[in-house]
């Protein structure tokens, strides 16, 4: 039987050969058996063309959980990273300042001034040891992606990394709490924020340093000044005033902020803002991307909300802030549109404006800070904006991204059904396999992030960042333009993907791997193979 490989798909072709080459008694009879059925060449980098036909959309909405739009009739909105998008000069900025608050408030050395921000090295969703000052990447069932560990601005051998910590497995107590944060005896701390970017990256310059130069130093010590500068660039306005002073170079305009407010006040929808930034900043800001009548469109507007508190707590009441940003005393029995109000909770919230459940659609760009509470004690649906996101689709749409994950999954399919064969040679052409395999996954991380990789996936399993989306997102998506591309009335239905109990295995219809088959000819037909 002469395959054609011209006609059919890579699924079809993936399904013939391991069925195929399952008849023989060793890997080489296989291939060999293969080549004179005519498949002169193993890898199919050329049965892409169907694949690419089918590309991923970058400004699509994507949903965890099955949600329409029709049902909502109130939209929250957190500001930093959701309304508002900031240059690439934001991060350089947070970095530098931060940087300087080390040396000239914690006594840090003046070297470290030589390192500057590399918006290359690190991604969101990265867990730091703060005990052993590693950054890495761990994966939905809290196992460390070897390969992805570093200390300072190098890697750590995958064998040191096992050592220290009996394996690549992170036990829960050692997790993070649930906010991220390295609290109550948990070692590590995630990072989740796109502003935790300079964050990460001045620790591991800081840790390079020390490491570099001999310089004995207590990792924990490090982490929170480091931490603690980080804060006060915001707490103490240095970012707010920079800004402020150059919109233009900080904000990323975008017309379609505007555009996307604009519709849904046309269609009657409530609209709402909460957001940490004090007020005078979130004034310039929105007046800048959406227009000095920015106020007109939200029915509620709360700043220096201090995020996840306001969903918690229950006593601290709200203050209305008057047109020169001065605190009124007076209690508030009503939250009026065109009014800024200050702190405040939740519950406060919703008794004054008595919007509930799942008729309120709240979007943010921090998974715990912003969505954690509200759709798991509040019912809110909820919405997260992912920048990255439109980034990753389009590297996943290149062709030597196609080819590369298409031989990636044929290879995982070989190994899955090849490795019954226990002889000398068979078990050569399986190390050869694997170790290619190895390669191929270290070529997509590569596609990614040189260091970490993707957002949203380890070798192949979901991150831990992808695990807390999927739980406390109901949609995603890039922007918040891409709801310009949908009907108000849009119901947004997931994908039923197949558990892993559901599929059959590569090629058998799930039947256990039985032991090496008896001699036969790889060019039998397909129905015989099947055994049925």
């Amino acid at each position: 039987m002469k395959f054609p490989c011209t006609s059919r798909n890579f699924l079809d072709w993936t399904h013939w050969f391991t069925l195929a080459a399952g008849k023989a008694t060793g890997l080489r009879e296989a291939v060999a058996s293969l080549m004179q059925c005519g498949v002169s060449k193993i890898k199919p980098l050329y049965l892409v063309p169907s694949i690419m036909n089918n590309l991923l959309n970058p400004d699509a909405i994507f949903s965890n959980n099955e949600m329409s739009l029709s049902d909502i009739e109130i939209y929250g909105f957190d500001y930093d990273y959701t309304l508002v998008f900031y240059s690439k000069h934001l991060h350089t900025l947070i970095f530098n300042a931060a940087r300087d608050l080390l040396i000239n408030e914690h006594r840090y050395p003046v070297e470290i001034r030589k390192y500057e921000y590399d918006p290359n090295f690190a991604i969101r969703g990265l867990h730091y040891d703060v005990q052993r000052a590693v950054l890495m990447k761990i994966d939905a069932f809290h196992y460390i992606q070897l390969g992805t560990v570093y200390r300072g601005l190098s890697v750590v051998p995958d064998e040191e990394v096992i050592e220290m910590y009996e394996g690549s497995h992170v036990p829960l107590e050692q997790m993070s709490d649930f906010y991220g944060k390295s609290s109550h005896g948990n070692t590590m701390k995630q990072f989740m924020d796109i502003f935790s970017l300079p964050e990460m990256s001045l620790l591991s310059c800081v840790n390079e340093y020390f490491l570099k130069n001999n310089i004995d130093y207590e990792p924990v010590h490090l982490y929170k000044d480091v931490k603690d500068s980080i804060r006060d660039v915001h707490i103490k306005g240095i970012m707010y005033r920079a800004i402020e002073a150059d919109i233009e170079k900080y904000i990323c305009y975008a017309e379609q902020t505007r555009a996307v407010l604009a519709k849904l006040a046309d269609h009657g929808k409530k609209m709402f803002l909460i957001t940490n930034s004090p007020s005078s900043f979130v004034d310039k800001g929105m007046r800048y991307i959406v227009g000095k009548d920015w106020r007109d469109l939200f029915d509620v507007v709360i700043v220096q909300a201090e995020k996840p508190n306001f969903f918690n707590d229950k006593r601290r009441p709200f203050r209305k802030v008057n047109e020169k940003g001065v605190l009124l005393w007076d209690k508030i029995h009503k939250l009026q549109k065109g009014q800024i109000y200050k702190q405040g909770n939740l519950y406060e919230f919703l008794k004054l404006t008595g919007w509930r459940g799942s008729k309120v659609l709240y979007f943010g760009d921090h998974i715990y800070s912003d969505l954690a509470d509200l759709t798991l004690k509040h019912g809110w649906r909820t919405g997260a904006i992912i920048p990255e996101l439109r980034s990753e689709l389009r590297i996943m749409n290149t062709e030597q991204y196609i080819q590369t994950m298409t031989w990636l999954q044929t290879l995982t399919g070989l190994l899955e059904q090849m490795q019954v064969h226990r002889d000398v040679e068979s078990q050569l052409v399986l190390q050869e396999w694997k170790k290619e395999r190895k390669e191929m996954r270290d070529m997509t991380k590569n596609f990614f992030n040189a260091q970490f990789g993707s957002l949203f996936r380890t070798d192949q399993n979901p991150t831990y960042f992808l695990r807390r989306l999927s739980r406390f997102a109901d949609i995603y998506m890039a922007s918040l333009s891409c709801l310009l591309s949908y009907d108000v009335s849009h119901t947004f239905y997931p994908r039923r993907t197949p558990l892993q109990h559901e599929l059959p295995a590569w090629s058998d219809g799930a039947r256990a791997p039985a032991p090496a088959p008896a001699p036969g000819s790889a060019c039998a037909p397909l129905r015989e193979a099947h055994g049925d």
